[in-house]
């Protein structure tokens, strides 16, 4: 999942959608997509992950956060570690995307 692409822009998945969602244009895949089902995080960042990120690019995120959290040892009931958190998730989303930790090591495939 995270190798030297996570900086470039992924195919959007064809999820089909269910009727009535609510759609986004989604920021992460730069395509109309079904968006969360709630405000994700708290505070102006939680409200603009809403508005703008799509539930695929929010599975994404789950999947690279939990990287983060075990690379960087991240406690998510320290305040520190979630202002970690909150300044990888703007720059997943908002900046210039998914940045690996120093010295990061992909695992490698079960065969």
């Amino acid at each position: 999942m995270a190798d030297e692409s996570c900086g470039q822009t992924p195919a959007a998945p064809a999820t089909p959608t269910k009727p009535g969602a609510r759609m986004v244009k989604c920021v992460k895949f730069g395509t109309e997509m079904e968006g969360l089902d709630r405000v994700p995080w708290k505070g102006e960042l939680g409200q603009r992950v809403y508005e703008n990120v799509s539930k695929e690019a929010w599975k994404l995120w789950v999947e690279h956060s939990k990287m983060i959290m075990n690379e960087y040892r991240l406690n998510p009931l320290d305040p520190q570690s979630q202002k970690v958190m909150e300044e990888q998730m703007e720059q997943f989303f908002f900046g210039e995307g998914a940045k690996l930790p120093e010295g990061y090591v992909p695992p490698r495939a079960k065969a």
